[in-house]
């Protein structure tokens, strides 16, 4: 009993710690632990939070911010990793083409364009309002209104797929994985990703931009095993944070896969 009251004050203390830390950044808000017997109302009531037409505009004020930033040589922690990730892959050209599933408004079409990562970029997102957004804003590229956990394309569609820090607001992350598996012809990159080592996978309800959703918090050897299992082993690992806060090890990570070939 001592030692389950110990493992639930570490959490407690973490949790307070990351909710103190986004809420600076004016994102999230309102962090609440959901119970085992809470899981399937939550994520059915919650389904569509991203899904308000409010928060594309929003997320975009931030994002323009940090874009300025970029583009003036700014290091942004989030951009600096994905363009990591994106060149260490082999043999990519001008001509290889990256699908990002979880869009919001194509921002990171921009971060390439600046970086100079000369890929043909396409996206999608859950969003009919961040679509919209994404066409406004970058008219001659592909967007399209797509469910992640059944995806419209054809098998090995794109050199690329970037799970674009959107798995952890799925319930049905299991079914995202295997599209994402399902579409990329060679690589796929799961982008700020939130893992928790020696705890169990942890479901929250939150705010974002105002609005109720859901966030998971993965346990790392479990995802990693998902991964595997998917066809898509890891063959790199870029880590934005990572700290130990009573006890409880936690970070965010961008895995970089190689698809198995069948």
């Amino acid at each position: 009993m001592l030692r389950h009251l110990v493992r639930q004050s570490s959490l407690g203390k973490f949790l307070a710690r990351l909710k103190q830390k986004l809420m600076s950044a004016g994102v999230s808000t309102d962090y609440a632990t959901l119970a085992p017997g809470e899981l399937d109302d939550e994520s059915a009531r919650l389904r569509d939070a991203w899904k308000n037409e409010d928060i594309p505009q929003s997320q975009r004020q931030l994002v323009d911010r940090q874009l300025d930033a970029f583009r003036r040589g700014s290091r942004i922690d989030v951009f600096d990793v994905l363009i990591a990730a994106l060149r260490s892959l082999p043999e990519m050209s001008s001509t290889s083409t990256v699908l990002e599933i979880g869009c919001s408004s194509g921002y990171y079409s921009e971060v390439l364009q600046i970086a100079g990562i000369p890929l043909e970029y396409s996206g999608c997102d859950y969003s009919p309002a961040f679509v919209d957004l994404a066409k406004r804003r970058y008219p001659d590229l592909n967007f399209n209104v797509e469910d992640s956990t059944m995806l419209s394309y054809p098998e090995e569609a794109f050199d690329v797929v970037v799970s674009g820090c959107c798995l952890l607001h799925i319930p049905e992350f299991g079914k995202a994985v295997e599209e994402t598996g399902r579409v990329a012809r060679r690589f796929a990159i799961f982008h700020r990703t939130p893992v928790v080592l020696g705890q169990p996978t942890t479901w929250y309800r939150k705010k974002a931009y105002g609005v109720e959703t859901i966030e998971i918090h993965f346990n790392e050897d479990e995802f990693t095993a998902l991964l595997e299992k998917s066809g898509l082993p890891i063959i790199g690992t870029h880590v934005l944070s990572n700290e130990v806060q009573g006890g409880v090890t936690s970070a965010v990570k961008t895995y970089v896969c190689e698809k198995r070939a069948r």
